[in-house]
C-alpha cells in the first residue's frame, strides 16, 4: 500500500510539485509514517502568493456581507465536519480525540465571529468639524496576509488567523506544520465548498525554507506567527526588516498560583488538566506550581497521587486523558529536560520516562510515549524552570506569601499565561491587577480568551503591538483610511498658508 502524498493547496486545487523535498508524516501514537507531506521551496510559495494577488482587487471589492455569507457557509461545513477533523488531529498529533474536539470547537468560535465582520468594519462619521467639512474613518484590507502556524493546535491556531483576514477582504497563505498538515487542506476543501473564490485561501506545506519565501516576498503584507520565542522573535525581525506588519506569538512559561485558603480539589483537578492535558504541549500549558504558605504539604501528595493514576493511551480511546509526544525528537528533549531536573537539585516525585509504549497499550509499542512528570523543591535559578519544556512536566515552586509568589511570576522572562486559586476577592483583584502577564485566570486553569476578545501575552511571549483574533485582530489585517471633504460651494476663496483648523 502506497503512502499518501500531502501537498500543497494552491488556486483552489491540490497541487503536487515533482520537484519538493518531501518529509514523513507519523502517528504519534504508533510511531507508523501514515503519510509524505512536500516541502514548499520559493517556487511554491511564489505560487501561491501570485494565486492570492490575483485574486485580492475582485475579493476586497466584494461587499463585507457577501463575503459574510460565504463564512456562514464555511461555519455550517465546519460543524458538520468537526469530529473528521478532530480525527485528523489525533491521527497526526496524538492528542486524545476530547481534547482534539475541543480545539475544533474554539477554532469554530472565531469562524463565528468573523461572521460579524460587516459590524466590526463600521468606520466613524463626524459632520461638520468644520465649516463645510466633514470627516470619516474606514477600515481597508492590507491584500496578501501569510500565517505560519505551530504543530500543536493545526485546526485552532490558523483559525486565529485566517477566518478575520479573509472575512476582512484579505486573501492568506497558510504555512502550517509539516508534522500535523492534512488539517489544512481539508479546511481549505470546505471553504472552496463554501463558494470561497480561487486564489483566497491558499496552503503551502513546509519548512524554514517555505517561511523564509514569505518573510521576504514583497506582495505579503503582514505575517501572523505562533510558536516558540526564539522563532517568533526571528520572524518578527525579518519581517519587520522586509516592511511587514508583524505578529508573533511566542514562548511561555505559565504559572499557577495556589493559594492556602483554595480549595484543594478543584487546585489539584486544575493542575492535573492543565499540566498534562494534550502532553503539556500548548502555549498555555500550567507547568509551574507556585505554592503558598502552607498549601505544598497539603497539595502536593494528592498532586502526586493524580498524577500516577493519569490514564495515558492511544488519543483514540474515549477515556484517554493524555496521548503520546508528539514527534520522537520531542521526546528526546522532554526526557533530557527531566533528566536536568534531578542533576539541578529538584526533588523528582513522579518519573513520567518511566511510562513505554508497552503500558500505553497493544499496537504502540513504537509510539513516543512518556508519563507526567512532577518535580518539587523547584527554584527560579534552575533551568526547568526558567525555560520552557513543553511537555507534560509539572514543577513546584514554595513561596512564602502572596507577595512573593506575584514578585516571582513577574520576575519571569515570559508573560503569556497565569492562574491563580483564591477564595479571596481582595487577592483575586490584586493579583489580576499587579501580574505581568497578558492572560490571567482567576480559578480559571487556562485563561484562553474567547473569540471576540484577543489572545496575547506580554513580554518575550508576543513580538509585534497587536493580539492574536477579536477586534485586535480586525485592526491587525486592516488599515484605517481617513477621508476629510467638503464640497465647492463651501470653500472660501484664496489660498489658504496656515494649518487647517475648525472654523
Amino acid at each position: 500500500m502506497s503512502t499518501p502524498t500531502i501537498g500543497h493547496y494552491i488556486n483552489g486545487q491540490v497541487a503536487l510539485p515533482a520537484a519538493s523535498r518531501r518529509q514523513d508524516v507519523f502517528n504519534p501514537a504508533t510511531g507508523a509514517v501514515t503519510g509524505q507531506v512536500l516541502l514548499a521551496g520559493a517556487a511554491d510559495v511564489a505560487a501561491a502568493v501570485a494565486s492570492s494577488q490575483a485574486a485580492f482587487p475582485a475579493w476586497a471589492d466584494t461587499p463585507p456581507i457577501r463575503r459574510a455569507r460565504v463564512m456562514f457557509k464555511f461555519l455550517e461545513l465546519l460543524n458538520a465536519n468537526k469530529d473528521k477533523l478532530a480525527h485528523m488531529i489525533t491521527a497526526e498529533h496524538g492528542k486524545v480525540f476530547t481534547d482534539a474536539q475541543g480545539e475544533v470547537s474554539r477554532g469554530i468560535d472565531i469562524v463565528e465571529f468573523a461572521c460579524g465582520m460587516p459590524q466590526l468594519l463600521k468606520g466613524d462619521f463626524t459632520d461638520q468639524v468644520s465649516t463645510g467639512i466633514d470627516n470619516w474613518t474606514l477600515r481597508q484590507p492590507l491584500g496578501v496576509v501569510a500565517g505560519i502556524t505551530p504543530f500543536n493546535f493545526p485546526v485552532m491556531v490558523p483559525m486565529w488567523m485566517f477566518p478575520v483576514a479573509i472575512a476582512a477582504g484579505n486573501c492568506f497563505v497558510l504555512k502550517p506544520s509539516p508534522i500535523d498538515p492534512s488539517a489544512s487542506l481539508f479546511m481549505a476543501d470546505l471553504f472552496k465548498q463554501a463558494g470561497l473564490p480561487e486564489g483566497v485561501f491558499n496552503v503551502v506545506q513546509g519548512d524554514k525554507e517555505a517561511v523564509d519565501a514569505l518573510l521576504v516576498h514583497p506582495d505579503v503584507k503582514a505575517v501572523s506567527f505562533v510558536g516558540s520565542t526564539p522563532i517568533a522573535n526571528y520572524i518578527y525581525e525579518t519581517g519587520a526588516h522586509h516592511g511587514k506588519r508583524v505578529q508573533a506569538l511566542g514562548g511561555a512559561k505559565n504559572h499557577m498560583v495556589v493559594m492556602p485558603d483554595a480549595d484543594l480539589e478543584q487546585a489539584v483537578d486544575a493542575l492535573i488538566g492543565a499540566g498534562y492535558g494534550s502532553a503539556g504541549e500548548r502555549c498555555m500549558a500550567i507547568s509551574v506550581a507556585v505554592l503558598v504558605g502552607d498549601v505544598a504539604n497539603k497539595l502536593i501528595p494528592m498532586l502526586a497521587a493524580r498524577a500516577k493514576k493519569l490514564v495515558i493511551k492511544n488519543g483514540v480511546n474515549l477515556d484517554a486523558e493524555m496521548g503520546p509526544i508528539v514527534t520522537s525528537i520531542a521526546h528526546t528533549r522532554i526526557t533530557g529536560y527531566i533528566d536536568l531536573g534531578v542533576q539541578e537539585g529538584a526533588k523528582l516525585l513522579v518519573d513520567g520516562r518511566t511510562f513505554t509504549g508497552k503500558d500505553a497499550g497493544e499496537g504502540c509499542e513504537a509510539g513516543y510515549w512518556m508519563g507526567g512528570t512532577l518535580f518539587d523543591h523547584v527554584t527560579p535559578n534552575m533551568r526547568i524552570y526558567k525555560e520552557e519544556i513543553f511537555g507534560p512536566v509539572l514543577g513546584c515552586v514554595r513561596v512564602k506569601d502572596f507577595a512573593e509568589a506575584v514578585d516571582l511570576v513577574n520576575a519571569h522572562e515570559f508573560g503569556n499565561g497565569v492562574s491563580c486559586y483564591t477564595r479571596d476577592g481582595n487577592v483575586a483583584r490584586e493579583f489580576s491587577r499587579r501580574i505581568q502577564v497578558g492572560m490571567v485566570g482567576i480559578n480559571v486553569p487556562i485563561p484562553v480568551p474567547m473569540a471576540w476578545h484577543g489572545f496575547g501575552g506580554w513580554k518575550k511571549s508576543l513580538f509585534g503591538d497587536m493580539h492574536a483574533y477579536g477586534e485586535e485582530g480586525v485592526r491587525f489585517y486592516t488599515k484605517q483610511k481617513s477621508i476629510m471633504q467638503r464640497w465647492p460651494e463651501s470653500i472660501g476663496k484664496g489660498a489658504e498658508f496656515v494649518m487647517p483648523t475648525a472654523k
